[in-house]
């Protein structure tokens, strides 16, 4: 069962849980910081006009280059 649940997803991707596991923290936070910026700027327009296109494109480069 700690086996399902904890190492078999990382394992898929060549990470230990903990490598897994900070891959997946960074990400939310980049998502979260997208999302604020995001917020903010349906608000006031003017700010930060390509934060969100620009941390989504980084997303996809860090999935897409993953080993």
């Amino acid at each position: 069962m700690f086996q399902r649940i904890f190492l078999d997803h990382p394992a898929t991707v060549d990470e230990s849980f903990f490598q897994h596991m900070r891959f997946a923290l960074s990400f939310a936070v980049l998502l979260l910081a997208a999302g604020g910026a995001a917020l903010v700027h349906a608000v006031i327009p003017c700010l930060f006009e390509k934060t969100v296109g620009n941390i989504v494109r980084k997303l996809h480069h860090r999935i897409e280059n993953r080993h």
